[in-house]
């Protein structure tokens, strides 16, 4: 939260009217889709797992959606629920391959990004399509005075507040901290594995509707920068990648972090060829 705070002072230098409502507004919409990525790469981290197919699925959602919209002119509720479908449809079968199966979760999750990213350029072989002005002209508006994307971050940070005070919650550490020694008090550590890859990938559904909101057209490799951003959110905001400790709330101050840094790059006016080397350091 340090990082945070120097982060925030340092965009405020350079980002002009970086405090005022429409710059705010614009990054969180910005930086909507990373928070929601990192908060489902946290599900998975702490229960002892990883999810390096998050970005292609991200994708997958993204394309599934638009071309919905795009086949059903005006349609927004069934496409975001297919997204929401293929998601969660994809999170089971991650956790399948690792659970049951017993591959590593590095190895699986690895195979089945070939396979999102594969199905994703045969549902849209190009960037293209076209969404309903409501669904993301809403994305960039305020309710109640505060932007849509606050209210959806809120949302995000209160879904993973419920999930960790419930019996699965505490499931999830317990098996990210010791699988034996759960297994032992009774916990079935096949099914939490499983429910943490379903969960993250639901939101990793959403990091997806949120890109197609801010987007406003379907791109088969647009997720792909998100499956390492989403781990570095949440080392940055302190979960271990050994399982067991850690939390959403340090993952989604870890994807602001992120965000800012890409502003202050942007700002200070770092050549293009510079930007990976000072992005690293």
């Amino acid at each position: 939260f340090g990082l945070l705070l120097l982060a925030v002072v340092v965009n405020g230098l350079l980002q002009p009217g970086f405090f005022t409502e429409p710059v705010i507004r614009s990054n969180l919409t910005t930086f909507l889709p990373l928070i929601a990525a990192a908060v489902g790469q946290t599900v998975v981290v702490v229960a002892g797992g990883i999810d390096l197919s998050m970005g292609a699925l991200i994708t997958l959602v993204d394309v599934v959606v638009v071309s919905l919209m795009t086949r059903w002119e005006g349609a927004i509720a069934l496409p975001v629920l297919a997204g929401l479908g293929v998601g969660l449809l994809a999170g089971l079968v991650n956790g399948l391959l690792v659970a049951l199966v017993r591959l590593q979760p590095i190895v699986a999750t690895f195979a089945t990004s070939f396979i999102w990213s594969g199905l994703a350029l045969v549902v849209m072989p190009r960037p293209g399509g076209s969404v309903p002005e409501a669904f993301y002209s809403r994305y960039r508006d305020a309710v109640a005075g505060l932007p849509v994307a606050l209210w959806l971050l809120l949302a995000i940070a209160g879904s993973w507040w419920l999930l960790r005070r419930l019996p699965l919650g505490r499931q999830l550490y317990m098996v990210g901290g010791h699988q034996v020694a759960a297994y032992a008090s009774g916990v079935d550590v096949p099914a939490v594995r499983v429910l943490s890859y379903a969960i993250a990938s639901l939101y990793a559904a959403m990091a997806g509707l949120a890109v197609v909101a801010n987007t406003a057209t379907g791109d088969p490799l647009v997720g792909h920068p998100f499956t390492l951003s989403s781990i570095t959110a949440v080392v940055i905001g302190g979960t271990s990648l050994a399982g067991g400790a850690g939390g959403a709330g340090g993952s989604i101050a870890g994807a602001v972090i992120l965000g800012l840094i890409g502003n202050i790059i942007f700002f200070a006016n770092v050549p293009s060829f510079y930007q990976d080397l000072i992005s690293g350091l």
